[in-house]
């Protein structure tokens, strides 16, 4: 992001209102700029500086009642309302396991926040946005009508930073590695891959193999992994919806990981995008950003665990697909993986 100090806060706020309907993240590539730095330009017109510790943050946005939590990558967006309940604090992770909005937070990616209140053709929208070191969207919640603006309000002065700086200094955005295997350690792989009881042990795994989550998909082959078809991500958004299969959507990112529990309804497609577009869940996905998708099956204590995982071309993780496991049986979902087209020519 070296561009973005190249642009002052008045410039920014110039252009921003010449161009006031622009999605905030389409703006900022627009000019080179992080979104943070159009959010800081606006500090002192409809933004306050506040702590972007999750701590200080999540038992404010848990008084607030019914809001949309917000979190995304550069490929897919996760929106879910609900109410921020049973927040559990730790030193490098932290958890809210509420009902309905269901997040893994890492709070080394919290850097920047602010309280957005702007006028709207339907009165202040208010938000609360937190930012990466380099300026990248780590999650937002959105108030819905129902929200307690008053505990809003005692936030944003509970939260306020001493500096309010319309100007920010960030750092370079930190490149994806891409795949990483290891073909010499396959077997050993299989091996402990067969031996794993939590899903949760599998990242520990790879790294222990000096491999990462794709590079060890790209090793593993069946029947640990199948290599799909790019269009196997919508065809299993649709299958859930039509055969009303309850699922765990997870979108996220460096900083938060977003997760959806239920059965989905409504699939949209509009352009690149597939959408699924609920009452209380909406999820939009660039179908045109998925270049390698995989089914994955990985043991655990209560039986196997399914999972459709998309990539883009440069081996970011898009989203998770799994079924929902919580006293669901998972024969319905695992028939509908097993029905989605492969991919012939598999990755090296």
């Amino acid at each position: 992001m070296a561009d973005h100090a190249l642009l002052h806060p008045d410039q920014i706020r110039a252009l921003r209102a010449e161009n006031p309907t622009a999605r905030a993240r389409d703006f900022a590539q627009m000019h080179g700029l992080a979104e943070a730095d159009l959010v800081a330009a606006h500090v002192g017109h409809w933004a306050t500086a506040i702590d972007a510790t999750p701590d200080g943050l999540m038992p404010w946005i848990a008084q607030m009642g019914d809001v949309m939590a917000l979190t995304r990558n550069a490929s897919c967006v996760h929106e879910r309302i609900g109410t921020y309940e049973d927040y559990h604090a730790g030193p490098h992770a932290q958890m809210v396991l509420g009902s309905e909005i269901d997040l893994r937070i890492f709070p080394s990616h919290w850097v920047h926040a602010f309280a957005v209140q702007k006028a709207g053709e339907d009165g202040i929208k208010r938000s609360i946005q937190v930012f990466d070191a380099a300026g990248d969207a780590v999650h937002k919640v959105h108030l819905k009508p129902a929200s307690d603006v008053a505990v809003f309000d005692r936030m944003v002065a509970d939260l306020r930073l001493e500096a309010q700086a319309d100007s920010l200094s960030l750092g370079p955005r930190a490149l994806v590695e891409g795949a990483r295997g290891d073909a010499s350690r396959a077997d050993v792989l299989r091996a402990e891959w067969d031996r794993m009881t939590d899903t949760h042990q599998f990242l520990k795994l790879v790294r222990k193999l000096k491999m990462n989550r794709l590079g060890a998909y790209r090793v593993a082959g069946a029947p640990h992994v199948r290599a799909l078809t790019a269009e196997a991500v919508t065809l299993a958004l649709r299958g859930a919806a039509d055969q009303a299969i309850p699922v765990m959507i997870f979108v996220g990112n460096a900083g938060c990981i977003q997760i959806h529990g239920g059965r989905i309804e409504k699939i949209v497609p509009m352009g690149p995008w597939i959408n699924v577009m609920d009452p209380r869940f909406n999820l939009h996905l660039r179908a045109d950003h998925i270049a390698e998708v995989w089914c994955v099956t990985k043991p655990t204590k209560t039986g196997d665990a399914v999972s459709i995982e998309a990539f883009d071309a440069e081996g970011a993780l898009i989203l998770q697909i799994f079924g929902y496991r919580k006293d669901v049986d998972p024969a319905a979902w695992d028939a509908l993986c097993a029905s989605l087209p492969e991919r012939e020519e598999v990755m090296a």
